[in-house]
């Protein structure tokens, strides 16, 4: 008897592989292969009813032997050294002149700002990701807001019903009629998990320390895409006895069966470890890529080594252009993130409004999945320029602009939060929140971002002396 006769969940498992299997094809195409006609149409034509699985592994290895095409124009290295080798002049450390009381509300702010944008963005993040084929996850919040005359967005949705709208938002805990914490969500996990491991490993931490983290911090559940893979992955190499040492290797764990390796998931986890690199681009950077390449290839690793040399840079400059050429200055010249963040400068200086920015964008894009790191990477870009800085109304530029709202919210947050402070944060997205945040992470249950400040503070001066 077949297998999936046998056992008929089976069946979506096999829906699941199918499905992976089809991202990997649009995966090996975006670095610069050459997917065969006769691939691409057996993965059209299989679906459940042809549970070929002797055929399903033959694409999977015809796709794994295949290489970048040789004029293929961009030098995407995974090494640390090789990324250092590629990367254009920056700063690498800047100088940090704040006394400790400044620093600490710089601390508090960037808590804050984490947990507004990502609370601000929690109930229309499917909308904007599943809608985000042209630009249709951006108009349907829009339609949502507008039905209820609350466009622009200024303060948090509200979920009261409108009868000019059939649109519904989920995660009631973070609407305007009921938010009193920050409820749980991976944007905020990893920032606390990557606070963790500072606190008990210290700066020398690696790559399976993390690793190790999620294990032991974070329910599987809690954790999405590529994320979810390559902790899989990990797994699997560690036997079931545990009675020999885990032979993982980042190569593995953030290759097989992981379709997902330059979507969005590294880049929403730069916050924490940039906090602790206050004023140092490129340790920040050097921590993100620890933190990323076990997960991420090429640029899903320089999502979270640009956000966090950008974000450690904002405890310093407050200038858009200044943050983004020192977060271009920590990763390859020559990738197709930074390709298109300089593209995206350009349309800054030609578009009157975010819109205008985001129709471009949304035409260019528009095959991409709404999860992946570059999309997502330009959201933020332009909302630091749209938004004047200003915390509330760049937050809610990023979360207006659609695709993964709740995840660009939270890192525009961090930058704003860390300009302003937590005394200047003004606007209305700061005190609902009352200061809390209610996690899913192990030893932070719930916690005061004040604490989380002040935590991150002793971090950073342990750190800053190493680095002296």
């Amino acid at each position: 008897m077949p297998l999936v006769e046998q056992y008929p969940e089976l069946s979506f498992a096999w829906n699941d592989a199918l499905s992976s299997l089809r991202e990997e094809a649009a995966q090996k195409q975006y670095e610069g292969c050459l997917v065969s006609e006769e691939i691409m149409q057996s993965l059209t034509d299989m679906n459940e009813q042809r549970q070929d699985g002797q055929r399903l592994n033959l694409i999977r290895q015809q796709l794994a032997d295949l290489k970048p095409r040789t004029d293929f124009p961009y030098i995407q290295p995974n090494g640390l050294d090789e990324i250092r080798q590629q990367r254009p002049e920056g700063p690498r450390q800047l100088n940090l002149d704040l006394s400790q009381a400044e620093l600490l509300d710089k601390f508090h702010g960037a808590w804050t700002g984490r947990a507004a944008g990502c609370a601000l963005g929690k109930p229309v993040e499917l909308m904007g990701i599943l809608g985000q084929k042209a630009g249709k996850g951006r108009a349907r919040i829009k339609t949502y807001l507008q039905a209820r005359q609350q466009w622009p967005l200024q303060d948090y949705f509200s979920g009261e019903s409108s009868d000019n709208s059939d649109l519904t938002i989920m995660c009631a805990q973070s609407w305007r009629e009921n938010i009193a914490y920050m409820e749980p969500d991976d944007d905020i996990h990893y920032s606390l998990i990557a606070l963790h491991i500072l606190e008990q490993v210290g700066a020398d931490f690696g790559w399976q320390d993390v690793a190790d983290a999620w294990n032991t911090c974070l329910p599987y559940s809690a954790i999405c895409t590529a994320e979810t893979q390559a902790i899989l992955n990990y797994n699997l190499c560690v036997p079931r006895l545990r009675r020999h040492n885990n032979h993982a290797t980042p190569e593995f764990t953030r290759s097989f069966n992981n379709p997902y390796r330059e979507w969005i998931g590294a880049q929403i986890r730069a916050d924490g470890w940039a906090y602790c690199c206050a004023g140092n681009p490129e340790l920040a950077a050097e921590f993100a890529w620890r933190d990323a390449h076990w997960t991420h290839t090429a640029n899903g690793i320089y999502g979270e080594m640009f956000m966090a040399a950008m974000i450690a840079a904002a405890f310093v400059e407050a200038d858009p252009k200044r943050l983004v050429a020192i977060g271009l200055s920590e990763i390859p010249r020559n990738c197709k993130l930074a390709e298109a963040v300089n593209e995206s400068l350009e349309w800054i200086s030609q578009c009157p409004t975010f819109e205008d920015f985001m129709q471009r964008l949304d035409d260019k894009y528009v095959e991409m999945s709404g999860v992946h790191t570059i999309n997502n990477a330009l959201v933020v870009v332009m909302s630091l320029f749209y938004g004047d800085m200003n915390p509330d109304q760049t937050i809610a530029t990023s979360v207006m602009a659609g695709l993964d709202t709740d995840c660009n919210g939270a890192t525009v947050g961090s930058i704003v939060g860390i300009n302003s402070g937590q005394k200047n944060f003004g606007g209305v997205l700061k005190a609902p929140l009352n200061d809390t945040i209610k996690p899913l992470v192990f030893g932070f249950q719930e916690i005061t971002m004040e604490e989380l400040a002040q935590r991150t503070l002793k971090v950073h001066q342990k750190i800053n002396a190493t680095a002296d």
